[in-house]
């Protein structure tokens, strides 16, 4: 059966020059990089290049990038790092986040306010955009750490993190401190957006080759110069005693490339998916009724493509799409086993019943139009049988 996958803000597939890197990391140059005789030398310098690399792409100093096995170690290393670091510094120490961050980050910032944290969560407008009125009021001279996704997993909306740099950046003038730390998710925006660390104002950027087509369990966290950070993991010292264990050379080989190829990439490969994306909505919109887009249309990252179908469930509806060789999802991968709700659907004021019929769509490098003809014929088919079946009949209007 023909497979259409459509499902890249779960994961990517590893690219094959990003393969061709990796390959004589196995085998040929396959030494332990804490090693001093030749075998190893060769595996440090392989890392040191690609740190270089990356640096480089960012903008940023070879000491700022620490290599990690994912974005969810990045941001687990980036809030308790900092968590843990520097919360004797205040009397009640507070974090920031928004309502709609990853499940890494909302997480970690559950454990720490039963540490002894204080948690504020910034709300979001019902298209997902984060309210920053509430984000300026929110700031005081507790807050040691903010966190902001950059670009939501789910829906898509592109945060608008260079005018939360402003909010920080006054609040750290007015009041001479160098608090709030900034944080942001990139995981999702690496392949299509700008992520320069300067440039978007960010303390601590988590990222993860996995969504970029390079190996899964590789990643980085970007630390500014100056800031400190209590290691999450200890034994060996590597990665300057940020991150100890033995190096992963050939995923960190793969991530410098998988890297590069999204940057050099990102202006084409945008456009060319938001004309598919565009098509993809409108299209659904026009054919299936009881159907409407969830997220900023606008500010909204190029490959994704989240409805809510009224009188469907989600798990069935990805079931029977799968049935036809359509690879989709309803949210999150990292909680695609939960039968709890979306909590991004929730902050953006979405009812349980209604949730129950979202379907997230995401397009990458691979997918054609041929591709979403396919999916958008058996889309309807698929919803016609469903409610068919529903015992439901919901009223809904999405604003």
């Amino acid at each position: 059966m023909k497979r259409i996958y459509l499902d890249y803000a779960s994961t990517t597939p590893v690219s094959k020059e990003v393969i061709k890197t990796m390959l004589p990391y196995f085998d040929q140059f396959f030494g332990n990089p804490s090693a001093i005789y030749e075998e190893g030398r060769l595996a440090k310098k392989a890392i040191e290049t690609a740190r270089k690399q990356i640096a480089d792409l960012l903008s940023a100093k070879p000491e700022e990038i620490i290599f990690t096995n994912g974005g969810t170690e990045s941001i687990n290393l980036a809030i308790f790092g900092i968590a843990n670091f520097y919360r004797f510094q205040f009397s009640q120490p507070e974090i920031i986040i928004s309502s709609i961050e990853h499940p890494a980050v909302l997480e970690s910032a559950q454990k720490l306010e039963k540490l002894g944290f204080k948690i504020i969560k910034i709300e979001v407008n019902k298209k997902g955009m984060i309210n920053l009125k509430q984000l300026e009021n929110s700031l005081n001279k507790q807050t040691l750490l903010i966190s902001i996704i950059l670009a939501n997993n789910e829906i898509g909306t592109i945060e608008p993190i260079k005018k939360i740099k402003k909010i920080v950046e006054n609040f750290r003038f007015n009041n001479k401190t160098l608090f709030p730390i900034f944080h942001t998710d990139a995981c999702q925006a690496a392949e299509y957006l700008d992520i320069k660390p300067k440039k978007l104002g960010v303390d601590l950027m988590s990222l993860n080759g996995g969504k970029i087509y390079g190996p899964k369990a590789t990643g980085l966290l970007y630390k500014k110069e100056g800031i400190e950070l209590e290691p999450i993991i200890f034994g060996g010292g590597q990665e300057k005693k940020y991150r100890s264990g033995t190096e992963n050379v050939s995923g960190i080989v793969g991530l410098a490339t998988a890297l590069k190829l999204a940057q050099q990439e990102k202006e084409k490969e945008s456009a060319r998916l938001k004309k598919l994306r565009d098509y993809l909505i409108n299209e659904v919109l026009q054919s299936i009724p009881k159907t409407f887009v969830n997220g900023d249309l606008k500010n909204r990252l190029p490959n994704n493509a989240h409805f809510t179908i009224l009188d469907v469930e989600g798990e069935a509806l990805i079931l029977k799409l799968d049935q036809c060789g359509i690879a989709v999802s309803t949210g999150s991968a990292c909680h695609s086993k939960s039968l709890t709700p979306s909590h991004v659907l929730i902050a953006i004021g979405l009812p349980h019943e209604v949730i129950h019929g979202s379907l997230r769509v995401t397009l990458g490098r691979y997918t054609t139009k041929n591709d979403i003809d396919y999916f958008l014929k058996n889309l309807i088919k698929v919803v016609k049988e469903l409610r068919q079946l529903s015992p439901i009949s919901l009223k809904f209007k999405n604003e």
